[in-house]
């Protein structure tokens, strides 16, 4: 049985932090690309960061880019979200996922944790 559990959400004040983590079970961590979405109420689902298997490769947002970092930690098999400079509209539900490279779709999707960044 395959789980992508986040936890590390909260409410914060603009310029704050936060760390996000994702824990996996199940899965050959090793293998698969892991990525943060995140989904604000009445907006579409959207990109946010991803880590390829090795840890060597990330890519970013540009509406995050130098304020949030990926990371992944292949001991616990978990991926992390960093959140620095956080600000009001980076309020959403973010969600954990997981894709297997040579695949457009990701196989696995986590419950979500709530971050509000309060002005």
């Amino acid at each position: 049985q395959v789980q992508l559990v986040e936890s590390g959400g909260g409410s914060v004040q603009a310029g704050g932090s936060l760390r996000l983590s994702c824990a996996t079970s199940g899965l050959t961590f090793s293998t698969y690309n892991m990525a943060w979405f995140r989904q604000a109420p009445g907006k579409e689902r959207e990109f946010v960061a991803t880590i390829n298997t090795s840890g060597r490769s990330t890519y970013y947002a540009d509406s995050v880019k130098g304020r949030f970092t990926i990371s992944r930690d292949s001991i616990n098999d978990t991926v992390y979200l960093q959140m620095d400079s956080l600000k009001p509209e980076d309020t959403a539900v973010y969600y954990c996922a997981a894709r297997q490279t040579g695949y457009k779709d990701y196989d696995y999707w986590g419950q979500g944790t709530q971050v509000t960044v309060s002005s």
